[in-house]
């Protein structure tokens, strides 16, 4: 049986297997390294987080992203983002000299078993661990509109779908959302010669400025300093204090998950998006239907008209609908869990799962990492920055585990249906 299993391997899976090596854990290492970076992303994308800020964590320090880009014979520079195949290929280039070897299999079950948890993988093998670590990334939570889901992947997909988007060139594209994906979504798909729309629920796109240089005035730095998230102490505070962060009552903890550091544009895309692309601001689809040639009629509302007011509806047709329009990580999306240990977990605001301080669900041994953890430990959870802190605390979590499991054996015991403790509904309530 092993110590861990870390089911994932993005940054924050290969951080924390790296953490847990270096602690002497026995462990395995599940999925792709990179995955979604490498498949879930189009060439000519960029890095959003400053290079500085997008390292994944080994104890030491020394497989950083500037290490790997030096190699490479690039510098990676404050305020100049980094291509997004090149970190694909940073965090890949990790995997191999900071980690336990990568097992590429894809885990379809985790179930509680005695001592612990037994895991499947794609092909049939069953594996045992006292403790697993959840770091599936954000595929499992895809969020498209209801309006759309109705249609099927020849006329709608998610912005995080496609890999390469040339075979929408030379047709009619609208893409859904006011945020980085679906912006820079639209500023590649125009230049590429694809007649597109952007369709966004606020009054007007929000942009993030141009960074401030690394070296300024100490009263700059003062009233406005650096951070992973972006300038300012508000940003200090989700960058560097996601313990305190834990702290903070349920309800606010919740509201700043789901409102802080908004949808907005990298200040690289704007000029790219204003010259080349329609952008329809305040605007949201209601209603979607196939039409005659396998085109898309959508039916849109202005955000800021009457509900149910002829003056502000209007419909357009379209080949294909791209939504960028993010990740809603609860824990009813956690498919590979068994029904019964997913139906145990408590929750937060009665839709993420409840995070101890130490990145360990309400059922002893079961760990989470990433996105699914940020009303927790805040907004640094949807950001590579995060995985630092995360995977020194969850191996530490996991070592305490280790050392008291055998008296929590008996807590390990499924309850009924009836008397589980912040159990999902069907809508994820």
């Amino acid at each position: 049986m092993y110590d861990l299993l870390v089911v994932g391997a993005g940054p924050y899976g290969l951080s924390i297997a790296s953490h847990a090596a270096a602690a002497g854990l026995r462990l395995r290492v599940f999925g792709r390294p990179m995955a979604s970076w490498r498949d879930h992303m189009p060439r000519g994308m960029f890095l959003k987080s400053e290079p500085w800020a997008s390292n994944l964590s080994d104890p030491q320090r020394r497989w950083r992203l500037d290490v790997y880009c030096a190699g490479q014979g690039v510098r990676a520079r404050h305020g100049e983002p980094i291509p997004v195949e090149m970190f694909a290929a940073y965090g890949q280039w990790f995997a191999r000299n900071a980690a336990p070897e990568v097992d590429e299999r894809t885990v379809t079950r985790v179930a509680p078993c005695p001592g612990g948890f037994e895991a499947v993988t794609d092909d049939g093998q069953v594996l045992h661990a006292r403790t697993v670590a959840l770091a599936v990334g954000v595929m499992p939570f895809v969020q498209v509109p209801a309006a759309l889901r109705p249609l099927g992947p020849s006329l709608v997909s998610h912005s995080s779908h496609h890999a390469e988007l040339g075979r929408f060139r030379g047709r009619d594209v609208t893409v859904i959302g006011g945020g980085q994906a679906a912006l820079e979504t639209a500023a590649l798909l125009a230049e590429q010669g694809t007649r597109v729309r952007v369709l966004a629920r606020a009054e007007r796109l929000c942009w993030n400025e141009v960074p401030p240089p690394w070296a300024r005035p100490w009263w700059r730095s003062a009233r406005s300093p650096h951070t992973g998230l972006g300038c300012g102490w508000r940003n200090w505070f989700y960058a560097e204090r996601p313990g305190l962060f834990h702290r903070l009552p349920e309800a606010t903890r919740a509201r700043i998950a789901a409102t802080a550091l908004g949808p907005a544009g990298a200040w690289w895309v704007r000029e790219r998006v204003e010259t080349a692309v329609e952008v329809l601001p305040g605007h949201e689809v209601v209603a979607a239907r196939e039409v005659t040639g396998s085109r898309v009629r959508l039916d849109v509302r202005a955000t800021g008209g009457a509900l149910h007011s002829a003056a502000s509806l209007r419909s357009l047709e379209t080949d294909h609908v791209i939504a960028g329009t993010g990740f809603a990580a609860t824990c009813e999306r956690l498919g590979l869990l068994d029904d019964d240990l997913r139906g145990t977990l408590a929750t937060v605001a009665g839709c993420a799962p409840e995070i101890g301080r130490d990145f360990e669900s309400s059922y002893p041994g079961l760990f989470m990492a990433g996105l699914v953890t940020a009303p927790g430990f805040g907004p640094s959870m949807r950001f590579v920055h995060g995985a630092t802190y995360t995977a020194d605390a969850l191996v530490r979590g996991v070592r305490r585990r280790l050392r008291t499991g055998a008296a929590d054996a008996e807590r390990r015991t499924i309850p009924a249906p009836g008397h589980r403790r912040g159990a999902v509904d069907a809508a994820g309530r």
